[in-house]
C-alpha cells in the first residue's frame, strides 16, 4: 500500500485512495501486512494484485458491482478480483454457478476460463470486502482494517457516481450494499451462487439460480443510457 499503487490509479480514484490511506485504521492495516509477510506468512493475492479491482475498473466507468467476502485462499487462485481465478486455474463451485445462471439468463456458453477480466474492463468492479487472506485460512485478515475500506470505497461510489448495478449476492453483500441509495441506484439482491446457497430464498431477496441477475442488470443500464455488460 504505497505511492505506487496510487500512481497507478486512475485520478477518479486518486483523491480516496490519499484520503483513505492516510487514516489511522490504513495505517494499522499496512503494519499489520508487513508483520504477516516478515513472518513468512503466504498471503494472497501477490502484493502486486491486491487493488487489481480498482485498476481495472475506473471509477467514472463503473457500471455494476459484484461484492464478494474474501479472496479465494488457495494457491494460485485468487488475483484481486472477486469470483475471479486466472486463466489456467479450475473453476471454482460458486463461479460454477454463476456461470449456469448466466447461460440459464442469457444463454452465453459457459466459459472454459474462469478470468472475470474482461467482465472488469467493461466497468464492472469486482470487489472482495476484505483484499488480502493468509493461505488456507478463511478470513483471516477481515477483521485487519480490509472491510473499513471497502466500506468507504462502497459509499464513494454511492456517493459520486449515479446509476450503477450493485448484484448483491449473498447476505453479507446485502449489509455490505446496504449504504447504496436505491433512488439513484440498483441493488439486486439474490441468495450466494455457492452450492450451499444458490437456490435459497428470503423475504427480501430471490434465489441466485433462475434470478436473471444479469439480465436485470442491463436492462437497468439501458434505461439509464449506458452501454450493457457483454457478460
Amino acid at each position: 500500500m504505497s505511492n505506487k499503487i496510487i500512481d497507478q490509479l486512475d485520478s477518479a480514484w486518486k483523491a480516496h485512495f490519499e484520503h483513505e490511506f492516510s487514516q489511522d485504521y490504513m495505517v494499522k492495516l499496512r503494519e499489520f501486512l508487513k508483520s504477516e509477510m516478515k513472518s513468512g506468512a503466504v498471503i494472497y493475492p501477490p502484493k502486486e494484485q491486491w487493488f487489481n479491482a480498482f485498476l481495472c475498473a475506473p471509477l467514472d466507468e463503473i457500471k455494476v458491482v459484484i461484492v464478494g467476502q474474501d479472496p479465494y485462499h488457495g494457491e494460485g487462485q485468487a488475483h484481486g478480483l472477486s469470483f475471479s481465478v486466472p486463466d489456467g486455474v479450475a473453476i471454482p463451485p460458486s463461479l460454477r454457478n454463476i456461470y449456469k445462471e448466466l447461460h440459464r439468463d442469457l444463454a452465453v456458453n459457459t466459459p472454459r476460463s474462469g478470468n472475470l477480466e474482461a467482465w472488469a474492463r467493461q466497468g464492472v468492479l469486482l470487489l472482495n470486502a476484505s483484499l488480502t487472506v493468509r493461505a488456507s485460512e478463511a478470513n483471516s485478515h477481515s477483521k485487519q482494517g480490509w472491510l473499513k475500506f471497502t466500506n468507504a470505497c462502497i459509499r464513494h461510489i454511492n456517493e459520486q457516481r449515479q446509476g450503477v448495478v450493485f448484484l448483491a449476492w449473498g447476505r453479507f453483500a446485502h449489509e455490505v450494499c446496504s449504504v447504496v441509495d436505491s433512488t439513484k441506484h440498483c441493488v439486486i439482491k439474490t441468495s450466494h451462487p455457492s452450492p450451499l446457497g444458490a437456490s435459497k430464498t428470503g423475504r427480501d431477496f430471490s434465489a441466485f439460480l433462475g434470478s436473471s441477475c444479469f439480465s436485470s442488470a442491463n436492462e437497468y443500464l439501458h434505461t439509464q443510457g449506458k452501454q450493457t455488460v457483454d457478460w
